[in-house]
């Protein structure tokens, strides 16, 4: 087991769901103390069996810790533990707040200025690679604010992030980065199940258009990765097409933000909206390829 920087020892850590664990779970793997909440007993169970210690409160997994990490649903959610649950004023003012989710940039440097302003530091270091990328702690990681607290924020991100990338001094410069990101996975993701729905309907046998194109110029990650599982009737959910509804969201928000005309991103997020408008909002995100079905028939 190796041992953590020592400018960061004792880790607090909100928001324990299926990425959350695992990052979790690898920060203990490297020898960092991690307290751990999330309002799912469930979690922090596991936690505690991997050797982590469950806070009850979002305020208790902050006290006393060198660093903050927050992989919650959304920047509302940050806001709600950090200033209403009173995690900021629990973390010593030495701590180092974490946020790793996918926030719109403008939020996000809202927050790092309330953060600043208690005297604390901000990193804005969203996260890539979805559940399977957290399970082999090989996650890439978005990461902006001053060189100097990327320094010590660092042998953290890698207990759990295989590629880190300063991407600005600013905080908000990683969430922008994210949403770039995340604009091409929904894009990549609904024109894939654009081809297979198109593939399927000629009469072409999914598993080998899916073989074909995943092995010709058309591949891409995301057709590689939730292509197989867009044939499944009812696919184990390792990533929500609600989350694509609200990513996409932050990518549209950012595009109006900055008057820059994203009309790709728009035609992917209504796809992603229309099939959550069914009631399917909770199924796994290779299901976009329902609202194909939907407008064509199977």
């Amino acid at each position: 087991m190796t041992q953590p920087a020592a400018s960061i020892a004792a880790v607090g850590f909100v928001g324990l769901g299926a990425m959350g664990l695992p990052m979790a779970q690898a920060l203990l793997a490297r020898g960092f103390v991690v307290r751990g909440h999330d309002l799912r007993t469930a979690s922090t169970a596991a936690l505690v069996e991997a050797g982590g210690i469950a806070a009850g409160s979002a305020a208790a997994a902050a006290t006393g810790a060198d660093a903050l990490v927050l992989m919650v649903v959304d920047a509302a959610q940050a806001e709600a533990v950090l200033f209403d649950e009173g995690a900021l004023e629990a973390l010593p003012p030495h701590g180092l707040v974490v946020l790793t989710a996918t926030c719109p940039p403008a939020a996000v440097t809202a927050i790092a200025g309330r953060v600043s302003a208690s005297g604390r530091r901000f990193i804005d270091a969203p996260v890539s690679g979805g559940v399977a990328g957290a399970r082999a702690a090989r996650l890439t990681i978005m990461a902006a604010g001053p060189s100097a607290d990327i320094a010590a924020v660092r042998p953290l991100l890698a207990a759990f992030g295989e590629r880190i990338f300063h991407v600005g001094e600013r905080p908000g410069q990683g969430a922008v980065m994210k949403s770039v990101n995340q604009l091409l996975c929904g894009a990549h993701l609904a024109v894939a199940a654009e081809g297979l729905a198109l593939a399927t309907r000629l009469g072409v046998d999914g598993r080998i258009a899916l073989e074909i194109m995943g092995g010709s110029a058309a591949a891409s990650w995301m057709l590689n990765d939730r292509g197989p599982r867009m044939l499944e009737a009812t696919p184990e959910v390792t990533s929500a097409i609600d989350i694509f509804v609200k990513d996409l969201g932050i990518v549209m928000q950012a595009g109006r933000d900055s008057r820059a005309a994203l009309p790709i991103a728009a035609i992917a997020h209504q796809l992603f909206l229309s099939v959550s408008g069914r009631g399917e909002g909770g199924a796994d995100d290779s299901q976009v390829i329902r609202a194909y079905r939907a407008l064509n028939g199977p």
